[in-house]
């Protein structure tokens, strides 16, 4: 009971170091963020070219993740992303159609929270927590990028991207666990007469 006890203590450390990066990471963000939404735009606001590179970004990074599990063979990986985009997307539609709350200059409704950013937060925090920080600080900027291009094209504001963040990274925290691939293994096998090493590499 103390190995299982000490072990849980050291997974759990494990996990608040990891969220607290992205916490950080994200606050960082915000404060880029937070002028474009009293309309203070870092660059030109309404910019049709970074609203369509936020669009692209939509599609390009689950994709990604994705087809990184289908490349790599990580049939766990897999299906853990399927459950954290099914969950965050359940998530998202439940929250929009339920507040219903309107865009900015009374656009439209369904705004909180937004959708691009939680399926692209989503998508960014499960190459990160499983495939490790080194592929996941791109895919967060990028999913940062698709954040403040839709705070730009005044479609949004702060509060629903920052709902979005949280959809989206809490549907990953739920079901992702690093991977782990064993490149490299030593079998032995024996009988009375003979005995047998064997030596295997994954590629």
């Amino acid at each position: 009971m103390q190995n299982i006890s000490s072990s849980s203590k050291f997974a759990l450390n494990k996990a608040c170091a990891e969220l607290n990066k992205i916490l950080f990471i994200f606050f960082f963000c915000l404060l880029f963020l937070l002028p474009s939404s009293s309309q203070a735009q870092l660059i030109e606001p309404n910019s049709e070219a970074l609203e369509s590179t936020g669009d692209v970004i939509l599609v390009a990074l689950p994709a990604t993740a994705a087809l990184t599990t289908l490349i790599l063979e990580d049939r766990q990986g897999s299906w853990q992303f399927t459950k954290g985009f099914l969950v965050n997307a359940g998530v998202t539609l439940a929250l929009k159609y339920g507040v219903n709350k309107r865009r900015p200059f009374n656009s439209g409704g369904q705004a909180f929270p937004s959708g691009h950013t939680s399926i692209t937060m989503q998508a960014a925090s499960f190459i990160h927590l499983r495939y490790g920080w080194e592929y996941g600080i791109p895919a967060y900027m990028l999913a940062g990028l698709t954040a403040y291009s839709r705070i730009n094209a005044t479609r949004h504001d702060g509060w629903d991207v920052l709902a979005g963040t949280v959809a989206g990274i809490g549907s990953s925290f739920l079901f992702t666990t690093p991977y782990q691939r064993e490149h490299m293994a030593l079998t032995f096998t024996s009988s009375e007469e003979e005995f047998m090493v064997g030596f295997i590499y994954k590629f």
